[in-house]
């Protein structure tokens, strides 16, 4: 699982980063977590406001700090999406 936090490196984009490390610590699934800081990435995903939270590709938050028990909801939900070979994922 690759989750990704988009934002200028401000105060609320480092809070959202903290957020997702709790979030991670409480569902111990392995996630690579990395922060995106260029406009032109951030733009790509299409997001108006930052921070967001991507998820294996897919914006689940933008605009707004969800708390860690809510990223580690999105978390399992999406594990369990993946794991299920009748979906797929939207890209």
């Amino acid at each position: 699982m690759v989750i990704k936090v988009l934002g200028s490196g401000c105060a609320k984009c480092k809070q959202l980063y903290a957020e997702v490390e709790k979030a991670i610590a409480q569902t111990g699934q392995p996630v690579a977590l990395t922060k995106v800081e260029t406009i032109e990435e951030v733009m790509s995903y299409g997001v108006m406001m930052t921070p967001a939270l991507v998820i294996d590709g897919r914006v689940v938050a933008s605009g707004r700090i969800p708390s860690a028990n809510e990223i580690a909801t999105m978390i399992t939900r999406t594990e369990g999406f993946s794991n299920n070979s009748m979906g797929s994922k939207r890209k």
